[in-house]
């Protein structure tokens, strides 16, 4: 299963990404998908996460969402904010196995 992130980029704080997760098999058997970040010198944090999960720090403004069959899976980010900035990784439980992306860059400048 190869997972391959895409929609990271450069915003100003205030402003909206959509992230997406393109996976290399259907994901329509996959339940446990979702994203983490990884911002410098912190360890990676869950964002959001399906069964429907989000962190207490994106709850209402980021939303997580999947078009089956489009093997896709996205995250919707508004409202960014300068403590956003971070490396954002999709992740697909599949066979018992965690699989990752290679991760997308996010930067929110103030």
């Amino acid at each position: 299963v190869q997972l391959v992130e895409s929609g990271g980029g450069l915003v100003q704080a205030g402003g909206s990404l959509r992230l997406s997760c393109a996976v290399s098999r259907s994901i329509f058997s996959i339940i446990p998908m979702g994203w983490y970040r990884q911002a410098p010198g912190k360890q990676r944090e869950l964002v959001a996460g399906m069964p429907t999960i989000y962190a207490e720090f994106v709850k209402g403004r980021f939303t997580i969402s999947r078009v089956n069959a489009k093997n896709t899976v996205y995250l919707q980010m508004n409202s960014l904010k300068p403590e956003d900035t971070a490396v954002y990784y999709c992740y697909a439980d599949f066979r018992g196995d965690r699989h990752w992306g290679q991760g997308t860059q996010v930067t929110v400048s103030s």
